[in-house]
């Protein structure tokens, strides 16, 4: 009998370390779902990525392509914006203004937002467009379209890509299911944010190869850093535009309810139970300056010292809101926004208001939303920052397509030259 046949075991060499099998596992699953979201989620995130880089200077895009839209010849005093609304909804009694600015300037359109208005049977006549461009001195309409409408004609185009950017222009029967997609969306890039993190840093002890760019190389080993390295780089900034994302798609649905669990939110007027629809062009309603005045006492005990900019009506809940902030700066850039006050309609109580760091630690973070995602939280610079992060978005998207193309390519090549080995030489004859 022969003795049994040992394997020699050769010692390892001092310093090296074998990575668990439990965490190879782990990391080919995390490697794997994070294949999986980019395949699904690659065009999403471009498209995203790329339309954020442009809305992020959406008015001024749009005063350059439509400048007859936006800018006039006009250099006398302007007209009261009482009077440009009253005209508005004169010469075409199928609108009510929704939305107006409350200080036009000379030489710049009055813009304003209309909605279809209900007549005295009920019927609802739609008249083919919800914003209107006027001049503030001669009253004349400059043009009028429909915002956000399917179509790359020049005065829609803008607004297209706005819609598009957290939409995709999905709507069906009366429900925005694009919102509700992207939504989805970013929940997933959320959590794969920290799935990426992790397996780009598959040895902790070559850190540095995770943050470093082989430029010299070039080809696929550059596509690779430029997807991993680029992606940790800009890690943080990637967080915080999947989180806001999430915050703007889905607000209601997911966020303030989870804020709620943590932080108390102050409630909505537009969600009160007993808030109703009001038609205010068949009903009893506050007048425009009547709502003005007493926005304008409010703010004062408030203390706020901006001056009215804007002004809604919604019928559904007939609510008035008025907006505090200089003429063009609707969007609030810098800090957490503009304050708002909301009216009832038909008598002028006060219902809620929104002032930039004021409430609860929910509202402040619920405040911060739009401001972080947009960049205008911090004016200037950060509008500049969200156009390169949206292009940086758009880029990852990019490469991996790229590397996963490439990594099917060369996967399909070896089984080819497996089956090719595998198979039995033929005879030869002598």
């Amino acid at each position: 009998m022969h003795a049994p046949q040992t394997k020699e075991v050769l010692p390892r060499p001092t310093g090296s370390k074998r990575p668990p099998r439990t965490a190879k596992s782990a990391r080919a699953i995390l490697v794997r779902l994070h294949r999986w979201f980019g395949l699904s989620a690659a065009v999403f995130l471009f498209i995203a990525g790329l339309t954020g880089a442009i809305i992020a200077w959406d008015h001024e895009l749009d005063g350059l392509l439509n400048p007859t839209l936006y800018f006039t010849q006009s250099t006398e005093p302007v007209r009261s914006v009482a009077e440009l609304a009253d005209l508005i909804e004169q010469r075409d009694p199928r609108v009510q203004v929704r939305y107006m600015p409350l200080a036009p300037e000379a030489g710049h359109a009055f813009i304003a937002f209309v909605e279809p208005r209900a007549a005295a049977a009920g019927t609802i006549s739609d008249p083919g467009y919800d914003q209107i461009f006027v001049d503030p001195v001669t009253g004349q309409t400059l043009g009028a379209r429909t915002w956000g409408e399917f179509s790359l004609a020049r005065q829609n185009l803008l607004p297209f890509i706005y819609k598009l950017h957290y939409s995709l222009h999905l709507h069906y029967q009366g429900f925005d299911w694009g919102v509700l997609l992207m939504g989805c969306i970013a929940i997933a890039w959320v959590l794969d944010c920290f799935v990426a993190l992790w397996i780009s840093f598959p040895k902790l002890d070559a850190w540095r190869k995770s943050f470093a760019f082989r430029w010299k190389s070039g080809g696929m080993r550059l596509t690779f850093d430029l997807h991993r390295s680029g992606g940790v780089l800009i890690w943080p900034l990637l967080l915080l535009v999947a989180v806001t994302s999430v915050s703007m798609n889905l607000e209601h649905q997911v966020v303030r309810p989870l804020i709620s669990l943590v932080s108390p939110l102050t409630p909505s007027p537009f969600f009160a139970a007993e808030r109703q629809s009001l038609n205010c062009a068949q009903q009893t309603c506050l007048s425009r300056p009547q709502i003005l005045a007493i926005a304008m006492q409010e703010a004062s005990q408030r203390k706020i010292s901006q001056t009215p900019g804007g002004l809604f009506l919604s019928n559904a809940g007939a609510i008035y809101g008025v907006g505090f902030f200089s003429p063009g700066n609707d969007h609030g850039d810098g800090g957490l926004g503009n304050p708002w006050l909301y009216f009832d309609a038909q008598n002028g109580k006060l219902l809620g208001a929104s002032i930039p760091g004021q409430g609860s630690m929910g509202d402040v973070f619920m405040q911060a939303q739009f401001p972080i995602h947009s960049g205008r939280m911090i004016g200037l610079p950060g509008r500049i920052l969200v156009t390169a992060l949206g292009l940086l978005v758009a880029m990852l998207s990019v490469t991996g397509l790229i590397l996963w193309a490439k990594k099917r390519r060369s996967s399909q090549l070896n089984q080819q030259n497996r089956k090719w080995v595998a198979q039995p030489s033929m005879p030869t004859n002598k």
